[in-house]
Protein backbone atom coordinates (compact mmCIF):
# COMPACT_ATOMS: atom_id res chain seq x y z
CA UNK A 1 0.00 0.00 0.00
CA UNK A 2 2.63 2.39 1.33
CA UNK A 3 4.55 1.91 -2.35
CA UNK A 4 1.34 3.73 -4.27
CA UNK A 5 2.33 6.39 -2.16
CA UNK A 6 4.49 8.44 -4.47
CA UNK A 7 1.65 7.54 -7.31
CA UNK A 8 -1.15 9.21 -5.35
CA UNK A 9 0.85 12.15 -4.55
CA UNK A 10 1.94 12.66 -8.06
CA UNK A 11 -1.50 12.19 -9.26
CA UNK A 12 -3.12 14.44 -6.46
CA UNK A 13 -0.78 17.39 -5.56
CA UNK A 14 -3.74 19.82 -3.97
CA UNK A 15 -4.93 16.98 -1.52
CA UNK A 16 -1.85 16.08 -0.70
CA UNK A 17 -0.52 19.41 0.52
CA UNK A 18 -3.73 19.90 2.63
CA UNK A 19 -3.01 16.96 3.69
CA UNK A 20 0.35 17.85 5.05
CA UNK A 21 -0.80 21.42 6.49
CA UNK A 22 -3.44 20.04 8.72
CA UNK A 23 -1.20 17.38 9.66
CA UNK A 24 1.46 20.34 10.38
CA UNK A 25 -1.29 22.31 11.94
CA UNK A 26 -2.49 19.53 14.09
CA UNK A 27 0.85 18.95 15.29
CA UNK A 28 1.57 22.05 16.42
CA UNK A 29 -1.11 22.87 18.55
CA UNK A 30 -0.62 19.79 20.09
CA UNK A 31 2.84 20.77 21.00
CA UNK A 32 1.56 24.08 21.87
CA UNK A 33 -1.21 22.27 24.57
CA UNK A 34 1.91 20.35 26.12
CA UNK A 35 4.10 23.50 26.89
CA UNK A 36 1.51 26.33 27.99
CA UNK A 37 1.96 25.58 31.38
CA UNK A 38 -1.34 25.19 32.27
CA UNK A 39 -3.28 22.12 32.18
CA UNK A 40 -6.93 21.51 31.01
CA UNK A 41 -9.36 19.71 32.86
CA UNK A 42 -12.97 18.63 32.57
CA UNK A 43 -15.57 19.33 35.58
CA UNK A 44 -15.49 16.11 36.59
CA UNK A 45 -11.35 16.42 37.19
CA UNK A 46 -12.22 19.96 38.27
CA UNK A 47 -14.48 18.39 40.97
CA UNK A 48 -11.55 16.14 42.22
CA UNK A 49 -9.67 18.67 42.42
CA UNK A 50 -11.71 20.69 44.65
CA UNK A 51 -12.49 17.78 46.38
CA UNK A 52 -8.88 16.17 46.83
CA UNK A 53 -6.50 18.96 47.17
CA UNK A 54 -8.61 22.04 48.42
CA UNK A 55 -7.98 23.87 44.92
CA UNK A 56 -8.97 26.89 44.54
CA UNK A 57 -11.21 28.47 41.70
CA UNK A 58 -11.53 31.58 40.59
CA UNK A 59 -14.36 32.74 38.54
CA UNK A 60 -12.84 35.14 35.88
CA UNK A 61 -16.39 36.74 34.00
CA UNK A 62 -18.35 39.23 34.08
CA UNK A 63 -20.28 40.19 37.14
CA UNK A 64 -23.62 39.58 36.15
CA UNK A 65 -22.60 36.02 34.83
CA UNK A 66 -21.45 35.25 38.31
CA UNK A 67 -24.66 36.42 40.11
CA UNK A 68 -26.51 34.19 38.11
CA UNK A 69 -24.52 30.89 38.85
CA UNK A 70 -21.16 30.43 39.66
CA UNK A 71 -18.96 27.31 41.37
CA UNK A 72 -19.90 26.79 45.11
CA UNK A 73 -16.81 28.46 46.83
CA UNK A 74 -15.24 29.80 43.64
CA UNK A 75 -14.11 33.69 43.78
CA UNK A 76 -15.12 36.20 41.44
CA UNK A 77 -12.10 38.16 39.82
CA UNK A 78 -12.90 39.41 36.49
CA UNK A 79 -10.54 38.42 34.08
CA UNK A 80 -9.35 42.37 33.78
CA UNK A 81 -8.46 42.76 37.63
CA UNK A 82 -6.87 39.96 37.96
CA UNK A 83 -3.70 41.09 39.18
CA UNK A 84 -1.28 37.57 40.06
CA UNK A 85 1.07 40.10 42.50
CA UNK A 86 -2.18 41.11 44.71
CA UNK A 87 -2.62 39.69 47.99
CA UNK A 88 -5.56 37.62 47.36
CA UNK A 89 -4.42 35.84 44.77
CA UNK A 90 -0.73 35.73 45.33
CA UNK A 91 -1.53 33.38 48.39
CA UNK A 92 -2.83 30.53 45.99
CA UNK A 93 0.45 30.74 43.84
CA UNK A 94 1.50 27.49 45.60
CA UNK A 95 -1.34 25.17 45.63
CA UNK A 96 -3.72 24.10 42.58
CA UNK A 97 -6.18 27.15 41.31
CA UNK A 98 -8.59 26.46 38.74
CA UNK A 99 -9.84 29.35 36.47
CA UNK A 100 -12.93 29.25 34.58
CA UNK A 101 -15.47 31.60 33.07
CA UNK A 102 -19.05 31.20 31.26
CA UNK A 103 -17.83 29.57 28.06
CA UNK A 104 -13.76 29.18 28.82
CA UNK A 105 -12.19 31.93 26.27
CA UNK A 106 -11.00 34.20 29.41
CA UNK A 107 -10.57 31.84 31.21
CA UNK A 108 -8.07 30.60 28.96
CA UNK A 109 -6.06 33.72 28.86
CA UNK A 110 -6.33 34.44 32.66
CA UNK A 111 -4.38 30.81 33.03
CA UNK A 112 -1.73 32.19 30.55
CA UNK A 113 -1.52 35.07 33.22
CA UNK A 114 -1.06 32.80 35.96
CA UNK A 115 1.37 30.88 34.75
CA UNK A 116 3.44 33.90 33.69
CA UNK A 117 3.32 35.17 36.85
CA UNK A 118 5.32 31.76 38.17
CA UNK A 119 1.91 29.87 39.80
CA UNK A 120 2.84 26.04 39.10
CA UNK A 121 -0.45 24.05 39.42
CA UNK A 122 -3.01 26.24 37.22
CA UNK A 123 -5.68 24.48 35.43
CA UNK A 124 -8.00 25.54 32.75
CA UNK A 125 -11.88 24.52 33.02
CA UNK A 126 -12.44 23.42 29.11
CA UNK A 127 -15.71 25.15 28.19
CA UNK A 128 -16.17 27.20 31.52
CA UNK A 129 -19.52 27.00 33.55
CA UNK A 130 -21.50 26.08 30.61
CA UNK A 131 -19.55 22.61 30.76
CA UNK A 132 -20.42 22.29 34.41
CA UNK A 133 -23.62 22.68 33.82
CA UNK A 134 -23.95 20.21 30.71
CA UNK A 135 -22.72 17.93 33.44
CA UNK A 136 -25.33 18.88 35.98
CA UNK A 137 -23.14 19.80 38.67
CA UNK A 138 -24.28 21.90 41.13
CA UNK A 139 -23.89 26.18 41.33
CA UNK A 140 -24.84 28.79 43.59
CA UNK A 141 -26.32 32.55 43.15
CA UNK A 142 -26.05 35.95 43.93
CA UNK A 143 -22.69 37.97 44.97
CA UNK A 144 -20.11 36.81 47.31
Amino acid sequence: MLERLPEFIGNHPILSLIFIGLAIALLATEIGRRFRGFKEVSPSELTRLINQQDAAVIDVGGQSDFEKGHIINSVHVPLTQLDPGAKQIAKLKDGPVAVYCKSGHLSEQAAKKLVKAGFQQVHWLNGGLQAWLNDELPVTRGKR
